[in-house]
């Protein structure tokens, strides 16, 4: 493990179900039953993604199909009563889609998920290829890591490296994800960057510092 910043690339799928805008309604739905999706890039040429198809998307049709809604209300939800008389994906995806690059870090990808409502971030290249595809789920694979693995990236790259001098006298340990940091430091300034840096280690939960130095332990 690195103490640089998970990226979508760490945790994205790369076997990725996608239709094409000529793919008709029925084999749009079988494709998310079969794979359990709820949403599908729409690719074309090279895999160049030029939509996403969802559940949402699908909807309309099923619900125009039971009653056809008055002239006002049509004219209110006149791209729902468009998309329920579609058959093919290039009538139905959301374009552009809202795509990230694999680089992208976690948060990032977890706040355009947020900012836009969606499950799903096909993960593009610079030329808008698809490369993969990120969804809610992946970006909470980084508090699937052991407290043994990270506890051990904790005192390499946070206790090691702040408390040179100290770092034998630095306890680590990590429950279910909680951090704690015990022990005396010869040098008490860089306690709360400490606490800061290991909150930000990928899949930690929560950062219990109790770092003292000789100060505090002769106050104390």
């Amino acid at each position: 493990m690195t103490s640089t910043p998970y990226t979508v690339a760490d945790v994205m799928t790369t076997e990725v179900v996608a239709v094409t805008p000529s793919t008709g309604f029925k084999d749009i739905a079988t494709a998310m039953e079969r794979w359990k999706v709820t949403a599908l890039p729409v690719i074309e040429g090279e895999g160049h993604v030029v939509g996403v198809v969802s559940e949402a998307d699908l909807l309309p049709k099923e619900e125009f199909h039971e009653h056809r809604p008055g002239l006002i209300e049509q004219m209110r939800r006149l791209g729902d009563t468009a998309k329920a008389g579609s058959t093919r994906a290039e009538n139905m995806m959301t374009t552009p889609a809202v795509t990230i690059r694999p680089d992208a870090t976690l948060p990032q990808a977890a706040r355009l998920m947020t900012d836009r409502h969606i499950k799903r971030l096909p993960v593009v290249d610079a030329d808008g290829t698809l490369k993969g595809i990120v969804s809610r789920a992946d970006l909470l694979k980084v508090f699937l890591r052991t407290d043994e693995e990270l506890a051990t990236e904790i005192r390499r790259t946070v206790v090691d490296r702040l408390f040179p001098l100290s770092r034998a006298a630095v306890r680590v340990s990590v429950d279910q994800g909680i951090a704690t940091l015990t022990g005396t430091v010869r040098d008490g300034n860089p306690i709360p960057l400490a606490e800061r840096l290991t909150r930000s280690v990928e899949g930690v939960v929560d950062v219990h510092c109790r770092l003292k130095h000789p100060t505090d332990a002769a106050s104390s």
